[in-house]
């Protein structure tokens, strides 16, 4: 396999070198060996024939570069790459509790026939379906109530489209009623028996 020219990289290799960046950095940054590096610096002259000098800063140069834009897109790779994961697995772990409750909700009929009133039987059928709810819904989302010429509107968070719970029962235009009380405003749908 032909080696890879570095000549187009000279300038940049010389402001690592500067930087005091090591061969095998300078070498994964370019895709190339370390022994390409080490002979390319040599054949350019960027290192004296004394060896590399380790006692010096980065301070000591008139053209410092400032690497930290460089380190936040890193970060921030990072941090999206974590969060698609973290998406992910909140999604498998949706599907896990969907497949679960068709499981639960085929036997639950058996179980509600042969069981009357007793407090185990309510401990547990509550507790599962608020497991479930909490499970689906993704928290509290932001939303700003305003009113204009045109009316009164409440805006909501564009992430509640991502929410199951509103995607199932309230996307779409539905018609509501609304509930104005001292601290809180409540809306319910209507029309529909649920």
């Amino acid at each position: 396999m032909p080696r890879k020219s570095l000549r187009p990289n000279l300038n940049q290799i010389r402001t690592w070198v500067r930087q005091g960046r090591t061969d095998a950095w300078v070498a994964h940054q370019l895709d190339v060996s370390v022994r390409d590096i080490e002979q390319f610096k040599r054949q350019n002259e960027l290192v004296s024939d004394e060896g590399s000098s380790e006692g010096t800063i980065a301070a000591e140069y008139a053209d410092e570069i400032d690497l930290r834009a460089e380190d936040d897109a890193l970060i921030a790779a990072e941090l999206e790459a974590a969060e698609i994961e973290a998406e992910r697995a909140r999604a498998e772990a949706q599907e896990q509790q969907a497949a679960a409750e068709e499981e639960s909700g085929a036997e639950a009929p058996r179980a509600r026939t042969r069981r009357r009133g007793g407090r185990g039987r309510r401990g547990l059928a509550g507790r599962g379906r608020a497991a479930a709810a909490s499970s689906r819904n993704v928290g509290p989302l932001e939303g700003t109530f305003d009113h204009g010429e045109e009316g009164y509107g409440l805006w909501l968070d564009p992430a509640i489209q991502d929410n199951p719970i509103y995607a199932e029962h309230w996307a779409g235009h539905r018609p509501v009623e609304v509930d104005v009380e001292e601290d809180r405003i409540v809306i319910r749908r209507v029309g529909e028996d649920d």
